[in-house]
């Protein structure tokens, strides 16, 4: 890595906090603008060769903008022109960022997809989309899908042909870049699947930037920080981990790949300060013998999306060092701090969605902070207000269960194509998020359940992740990881708990009949329901996740509609 630091001094980043025209649309240009360093290596991808060596390699802003155009005129060349969306089907990493910045330099509409969606959902979803073009790192994959004389893009063509077009052929608009209104569009999220086809979420060019203001003053970005990101870079929360270093001028990591496996070894090379992930690579980070070289410098571990759970978080603290004074949700506050080193690192999980623009709200936990289970702690101050909601839109009182909503100019616009699928997300005046939460009297937020997966059963509601946040504190010794999801009883009427388990390595081989009273023990003592069964995945086909790693609840009821059948109260399997 080069010596040389690409962090932006602090007039840049208060320019930045200001800026009415910034926005997702035009960030590159306003850090090319106001960043004195753009030749210094910023965002990193790097490659491991069949030995296991790492290499890494660094691009600067002027190389981001180089790449930036010689894709933006293969684009302009075939036909691309504002407003149109534009599929990107490829792998995660960098690439996804730099076609992004390619389409947005043109007015254009990225839809971003994770390639690990299959492609009949794929096909369906950028049916959906209208999309005017896909670029495929395997076309022949989406081709295939398409029946002769059906209607299909203008063109469906692969990346290694944007990437080897000759970067001083072809024309670029004028004026270029495209100057974005605050209301344009400026990519296309696809929801996680968890629940169903994906929905089609609008980012737009202001909105997407609003609440990430204060991170220009408050994100960590010392001459020594660098970040690695494990985000899916398809997705809302990879988006703005680039969007906020590029102007940061942040040195950048992006993966791909969020296996441990291949994690680990870059991390010891890169040496992270700071860790950006979606819970699935921490799950795997949190699992077995600690990476303890690679997180040596890791002083804060950023999670979005679903919210990580407190067994594996506990863990992850106790790696790294951090600045005594690192204890706001981003960074040191202004004006000087205790610089002592203390041991171990923070953990900020930020609940939050493509649909709510970021993170909208943020827990802090350190090896000194006291468990509190799903506990998501206290909005981010771009929320104008968060109430928990009865089914007709009036608050309840702190301590009741409802439906956690939002006021936010960080929110979605709404969905592609789809107004009355946005209608049904809106309720008197609110966005309401799909989750099931309640308040406490001193306004911190509690995550207990996306609301298609409680447990209706003859006696209540049953909630589903305080369930998975014991099984995963404390029952550590025997499951690494965890789903619980309700099915029929044997004698019909309600549901009834079960959870899906994977085990600790030590654990494997385990009975899941002989691990049940154990299980229900420790559910008991948290004055939680019990299970009616649990059953051993053993491997990853038998623990289905979505593109973006998080646990396919709606396929695990499918699997285990009738695993209940004949079966008593406590029930074990395979």
């Amino acid at each position: 890595m080069s010596n040389a630091s690409p962090v932006a001094p602090m007039s840049a980043r208060r320019k930045f906090l200001t800026d009415p025209d910034l926005g997702a649309g035009n960030f590159l240009q306003h850090a090319l603008a106001l960043n004195p360093h753009t030749d210094v290596p910023l965002i990193y991808s790097h490659r491991t060769d069949p030995r296991g060596q790492v290499s890494l390699r660094g691009h600067s802003l002027r190389e981001l903008e180089a790449i930036r155009d010689q894709y933006a005129r293969w684009y302009w060349a075939n036909g691309v022109r504002p407003g149109d969306p534009v599929a990107l089907y490829i792998a995660e990493g960098l690439q996804p960022i730099l076609h992004f910045l390619a389409l947005t330099a043109l007015g254009a509409i990225p839809a971003l997809v994770n390639d690990a969606m299959p492609i009949t959902t794929a096909k369906r979803y950028l049916d959906h989309v209208g999309v005017v073009g896909i670029v495929a790192d395997d076309p022949r994959v989406i081709t295939a899908a398409y029946r002769p004389g059906q209607p299909r893009p203008k063109f469906i063509a692969p990346s290694a042909e944007v990437r080897a077009h000759d970067p001083e052929s072809g024309a670029l608009p004028s004026p270029y870049p495209y100057r974005h209104a605050a209301d344009d569009v400026v990519a296309l999220i696809h929801s996680s699947g968890t629940t169903g086809t994906p929905k089609s979420t609008m980012i737009a060019h202001r909105q997407f930037w609003a609440g990430k203001e204060t991170r220009m003053l408050r994100f960590p970005a010392e001459p020594d920080d660098r970040l690695l990101s494990l985000m899916p870079h398809t997705h809302a929360g990879g988006l703005s981990y680039l969007l906020t270093t590029v102007l940061l001028g942040v040195p950048t990591l992006t993966m791909g790949d969020w296996r441990r496996s291949v994690v680990e070894p870059v991390m010891r090379e890169f040496q992270p300060t700071m860790v950006a992930s979606f819970p699935r690579t921490f799950v795997e980070l949190a699992t077995g013998d600690l990476p303890v070289e690679a997180a040596a410098r890791v002083h804060t571990w950023f999670n979005t999306g679903d919210s990580a759970h407190y067994g594996h978080i506990r863990r992850l603290v106790s790696l790294g060092e951090r600045p005594a004074g690192l204890i706001q949700p981003w960074l040191l506050p202004e004006g000087g701090t205790d610089q002592s080193v203390l041991p171990g690192s923070r953990f900020i999980d930020g609940l939050g969605s493509s649909e709510m623009g970021m993170a909208l709200f943020g827990q802090v936990t350190t090896p000194e902070t006291e468990r509190n289970d799903r506990c998501v702690g206290t909005p981010v101050e771009v929320v104008e207000k968060a109430a928990v909601l009865d089914d007709e839109g009036n608050e309840v009182p702190d301590g009741t269960i409802g439906n956690l909503a939002v006021k936010s100019p960080s929110r979605t616009p709404g969905y592609w194509n789809d107004p009355e699928l946005t209608k049904s997300f809106e309720l008197a005046g609110y966005w309401l998020t799909g989750d099931v939460a309640k308040k406490d009297g001193e306004g911190r937020f509690y995550h207990l359940d996306r609301t298609l997966d409680v447990i209706h059963t003859t006696t209540g509601p049953v909630y589903t992740l305080p369930i998975e946040e014991v099984l995963l504190a404390d029952c550590d010794d025997l499951v690494r990881d965890c789903s619980v999801v309700g099915v029929p009883g044997p004698l019909g009427g309600g549901q009834l708990p079960i959870g899906v388990l994977r085990l600790q390595e030590k654990a494997v081989g385990h009975d899941p009949a002989e691990l049940l009273p154990r299980l229900n023990r420790e559910l008991v003592a948290a004055g939680l329901t019990t299970l009616a069964a649990v059953f051993v995945a053993g491997s990853d086909e038998e623990f289905p996740t979505g593109p973006t790693g998080k646990v396919l609840k709606r396929e695990l009821r499918t699997r285990f509609a009738t695993a209940l059948s004949g079966a008593g109260e406590e029930t074990g399997g395979r």
